[in-house]
């Protein structure tokens, strides 16, 4: 009796027993947690703010623009930015404000099918490789191997220059080269997993592969899936710059950042700001989600944690 009250005096007002500790702990989900670690991020939450501007800005670009992007007004060609043109006009009279926020539309819409399609393709590849392993491993590995050794820029233009250049072939071509991204991310994940306790507990129970894979793995591969897909975002707009500057991806009179890039080349020294604004969004989008990206891998990551 004496040693149960001193161990009960002992303990502070403010200590709470072991059991409601754990029970308080357990109650906390692990993705609960990890938006808690990410709202404490400040860079993470100063991307998100930027690329929801963007996303607001591409959303309601009818209703905050008042000229088209796709106009001609030869008397107002190359105007510095003014209260009628924000940020002025280029070398045909076009609104620069105007196509930024069209052109937010299609790179935002690139980033989101080039990724789309890259992580389908990519994590069910992965899935099939890193589950059942043998001869269809070495298959499906040798291929990402292939596709690796290209750098993506390079492999993508020739994919381009295959299927003839515009906005649709060069978002197919910027999901084909980040196949093997996700696909070798997956792969690993789903190796580590294999080996784990509770999927052999699960094959011995009969249980079979399909519900083993959509159930047990898949489920406890979605970190690195996330963080890997927000930062693609950020890749597959820059890749898609890179392919309209170089007159591989969306045509005139379509209003994209690195077309944009590509018309002022000849106007940087007389009308800078035709070619500052599209730079510009084109950095801050990547910028952003590339923060959003390494503020997701610090708060799903246990070994990141304190």
């Amino acid at each position: 009796m004496e040693r149960k009250t001193t161990l009960r005096l002992a303990m502070t007002p403010s200590q709470k027993p072991p059991d409601e500790q754990s029970a308080k702990g357990e109650a906390i989900s692990p993705w609960r947690d990890a938006f808690r670690q990410l709202r404490k991020n400040k860079l993470a939450m100063t991307g998100i703010v930027i690329v929801c501007f963007f996303l607001f800005i591409a959303l309601f670009a009818p209703l905050l623009t008042t000229h088209s992007f796709d106009g001609y007004d030869a008397v107002s060609r190359l105007q510095s930015p003014s209260a009628e043109h924000w940020f002025g006009t280029d070398d045909l009279g076009r609104d620069v404000f105007t196509r930024i926020a069209y052109g937010a539309q299609l790179s935002l819409q690139v980033g989101f099918f080039a990724v789309s399609g890259a992580l389908l393709v990519g994590t069910l590849l992965g899935v099939l490789a890193g589950y059942y392993g043998r001869w269809l491993d070495m298959l499906i590995s040798r291929i990402f191997d292939i596709m690796l050794a290209f750098p993506s820029i390079l492999l993508a233009i020739a994919i381009v220059a295959i299927l003839g250049p515009s906005l649709h072939n060069a978002m197919v071509a910027i999901a084909i080269v980040n196949i093997p991204i996700f696909g070798r991310l997956v792969r690993s994940k789903v190796i580590s997993l294999r080996a784990e306790e509770f999927i052999m507990a699960a094959r011995a129970q009969g249980m079979k592969n399909s519900r083993i894979l959509f159930h047990h793995i898949l489920p406890n591969s979605l970190s690195p899936i996330i963080v890997q897909a927000t930062l693609g975002f950020g890749t597959a707009i820059l890749e898609a710059a890179a392919l309209g500057f170089l007159g591989l991806g969306a045509q005139a009179p379509l209003a994209e950042w690195g077309k944009m890039l590509a018309d002022s080349r000849a106007y940087i020294q007389t009308a800078p700001w035709v070619a500052i604004f599209p730079g510009m969004s084109i950095m801050l989008v990547v910028l952003g989600f590339n923060m959003i990206g390494d503020g997701l891998r610090d708060a799903l990551d246990p070994r990141m944690k304190n």
